[in-house]
């Protein structure tokens, strides 16, 4: 048993395929038999490199150039990635930690907590985003 993720649908495909052909090789090496079983779950998300350069540009006049920073890949299982499969989209994550008020702890940890006021936050720039895309279409 275990999690399989990937950054791209063609190296997922390819990887499902090596771990059947790996698996049977060795059972067959060892006059076993194998049956692998590799459920897919949630899919690649793919941001759409137009519209999340559109969407940072916008995030910094919203928020301001130091509070909009890249982040490193991650493969995070997301279900979003079932919408970037069908149109261009921008995920994006939005802090709610504050460290002067303690609340530093990661999400999946039983000390997680949020800064209520990212809330207001992330309601704002989600307009404001929405706002910069309709003016882009005119």
């Amino acid at each position: 048993e275990g999690t399989m993720r990937t950054l791209n649908e063609n190296w997922r495909k390819e990887l499902k395929e090596l771990i059947k052909v790996t698996a049977q090789e060795i059972a067959d090496k060892h006059g076993a038999k194998v049956i692998v079983r590799i459920e897919d779950g949630y899919p690649v998300l793919n941001n759409n490199i137009e519209l999340t350069q559109r969407a940072k540009a916008a995030a910094k006049q919203y928020l301001g150039e130091d509070k909009v920073v890249d982040l490193d890949l991650r493969m995070t299982a997301e279900d979003f990635a079932y919408f970037s499969q069908q149109l261009p989209v921008c995920f994006y994550r939005l802090g709610t930690g504050n460290k002067a008020l303690g609340i530093t702890a990661n999400v999946h940890n039983a000390h997680f907590n949020i800064d209520e006021e990212a809330l207001k936050t992330g309601m704002g720039l989600m307009a404001w985003l929405a706002i910069k895309e309709l003016e882009s279409l005119a």
